[in-house]
């Protein structure tokens, strides 16, 4: 009896130590839908050269994927906007000291319906826009059509680059409609002839139209140049600095022929 007692103790002490060891080789991403695509296409391709390693993925918005860091309940945190001071503060109270990862760069596009003839738009025409003060296509050079506005909700990090950059202080106005990703901006955009809205340079397809703004093309040239008037680097957040698994799939992350090449398959800008 004793035996069997001691071989059971044994056998979930094994178990325990085996489930500690499946927890090690697991990573958790969650945050920016603007940096989904990149976290996904880079974990599809360090799973395949790791095959014990499990990694889960998801978007919610850059703010949630900090304060989910915060938490605790994520190792990696993406982000299309730098972490803010108030979090930071935060973080280290609860013992925990983000620490930013550059991944790749992005310009935020302004999109209109393939059918509309408007083609460039300044920074004030689109600041103009999203307070509600240009309401009309005919204002612009195009159709005699109320312009419909759609915006991304708050905890976009996406969102907040636009409000610094485009807006400086001014409120998007209350008629706009919000979405809660680039996809969704995107597709509500295809819907809609009379509509305009902003993604990041990875989501660009052949549904919407890319708008230039101040004549400048949102391209990766324009980009690393700092030319396109609406640019930013895009982020990977961990807590401390990461070690073991998350370490290495940093590493392959920032790496200039893996993680940085997969960057640049799917549209975005590489950082090297």
């Amino acid at each position: 009896m004793k035996k069997q007692y001691l071989f059971a103790v044994l056998i979930t002490l094994f178990l325990m130590c085996g489930t500690s060891f499946a927890e090690a080789k697991n990573i958790v991403i969650k945050g920016s839908t603007t940096v989904l695509p990149i976290a996904q296409k880079v974990a599809e391709a360090y799973m395949k050269a790791n095959p014990g390693v499990s990694i889960s993925i998801s978007g919610g918005g850059s703010g949630n994927g900090i304060k989910a860091l915060i938490d605790g309940t994520t190792d990696v945190a993406d982000s299309s906007r730098f972490i803010k001071g108030k979090e930071v503060k935060l973080a280290m109270e609860r013992g925990v000291y983000p620490v930013p990862f550059a991944v790749a760069y992005d310009c935020i596009v302004p999109v209109v319906h393939p059918s509309n003839p408007v083609k460039d738009i300044s920074m004030d025409q689109l600041k103009a826009i999203y307070e509600g003060k240009i309401k009309n296509w005919q204002d612009l050079g195009g159709p005699k059509k109320r312009v419909v506005v759609i915006s991304r909700d708050t905890s976009s990090g996406t969102y907040e680059v636009w409000e610094s950059k485009v807006m400086q202080k001014g409120r998007v106005y209350p008629g706009a409609l919000l979405q809660a990703s680039n996809g969704a901006v995107a597709q509500a955009v295809a819907k809609n002839k009379y509509a305009i809205g902003y993604i990041g340079l990875g989501y660009m397809n052949k549904d919407v139209k890319p708008l230039t703004v101040n004549g400048v093309v949102g391209s990766a040239e324009t980009t690393l140049a700092g030319t396109f008037p609406i640019s930013r680097p895009l982020y990977m957040f961990t807590s401390d600095w990461p070690e073991g698994e998350v370490g290495k799939f940093m590493n392959f992350v920032v790496h200039p022929n893996k993680g940085q090449k997969l960057v640049g398959e799917i549209g975005f800008v590489p950082l090297y």
